[in-house]
């Protein structure tokens, strides 16, 4: 038995925490909250035979092989970087760090001690999102030229640390934006980034964070993409998340999930609206997808490099914001 703790009792957390429990092979063992009012409901809702107040504490009474990570943001590196330098390969919620510098120190923890770092990148595991990439990996679309994505909550938005600068790095674009570049790389076959403009601000609330945004992505093999972020909108085109594709051959989409080439419409069959948006079902194969990595050895996709070139994409966006230049990403 693999034997899992996480750190964080918020709501993600329930999530992997539901996502462990539904995995063969993993023996979910402890939890790292400081707040004993919040750690202890969540270790009795989850049987949970430990509950420690920081890393530090969890990493000295050992007899944790993994642990998934879902603090704030600014709390990712340091405990990632001290469950890494002790052999406890990590899972970590997106974003990966607070910037693209944080990131980078977790890779080389992982690749000091060997231990497995992986971030929690989602939307890899959906099953609608897999059949998009394979229809672009297949060539049906032929060379995509273009993508459009957002990752944007109308009429909503998060509250707590996610809107304070120190514990959050950035705001709306950190948050869902991230998610939707990381399924448009994904979609791409995973590109290096070459530069990137954008806007970033804050309108809709009082925070020291942006609840909107857009940048615009120039990857290297020519394909450039557009991709929006927000909180607390008017609007959305669709769902929470949703991307499009323009190929030279044809079109490809998610939610509604289609691909158009010329006349011919391929539809899969995915119903739409979905029932849930993130159903647990993904967190499910996102979490058996890392045991199996753990257990095989295997170098997980995605994993830091994965995470550290969207923080790269999300530093050059702020920095462009601020400057009102485009960026290169080197």
């Amino acid at each position: 038995m693999i034997r899992l703790a996480i750190t964080g009792a918020g709501y993600i957390s329930k999530i992997h925490a539901q996502a462990a429990q539904n995995t063969p092979g993993i023996d979910l063992v402890a939890v790292v909250e400081r707040f004993g009012k919040t750690a202890r409901p969540f270790a009795n809702k989850f049987g949970l035979k430990n509950h420690y107040s920081t890393i530090e504490d969890l990493v000295s009474a050992g007899g944790i092989d993994t642990l998934v990570i879902c603090t704030p943001n600014y709390l990712h590196a340091p405990q990632a970087i001290s469950a890494l330098q002790a052999g406890i390969h990590v899972m970590v919620e997106k974003p990966m760090a607070m910037n693209a510098q944080e990131a980078y120190k977790m890779i080389e923890a992982s690749q000091k001690s060997g231990a497995l770092l992986m971030v929690a990148h989602c939307w890899r595991f959906d099953l609608e999102v897999l059949w998009l990439r394979q229809q672009v990996a297949s060539g049906r679309l032929g060379k995509v030229i273009r993508t459009k994505s957002y990752g944007v909550h109308k009429s909503w938005g998060p509250s707590g640390w996610f809107t304070e600068r120190q514990f959050a790095g950035g705001g709306a674009m950190l948050d869902v934006g991230i998610h939707a570049l990381d399924t448009t790389r994904f979609l791409l076959g995973d590109p290096q980034p070459d530069s990137v403009y954008a806007r970033l601000g804050t309108y809709y609330t009082n925070h020291d964070v942006d609840d909107t945004g857009l940048m615009i992505v120039n990857w290297q093999g020519g394909a450039v993409s557009y991709i929006e972020s927000g909180w607390w909108q008017p609007h959305t085109d669709g769902p929470e998340a949703a991307t499009q594709l323009y190929g030279v051959k044809g079109f490809g989409q998610l939610f509604p999930t289609f691909v158009q080439e010329g006349t011919r419409t391929d539809d899969p069959g995915f119903s739409f609206p979905r029932k849930e948006h993130m159903p647990q079902g993904l967190f499910d194969a996102q979490m058996a997808y890392f045991i199996q990595c753990v257990q095989q050895q295997l170098n997980p996709n995605p994993g830091g490099m994965e995470g550290w070139i969207n923080m790269k994409v999300i530093d050059a966006a702020y920095e462009s914001s601020r400057t009102d230049k485009a960026v290169r990403v080197e």
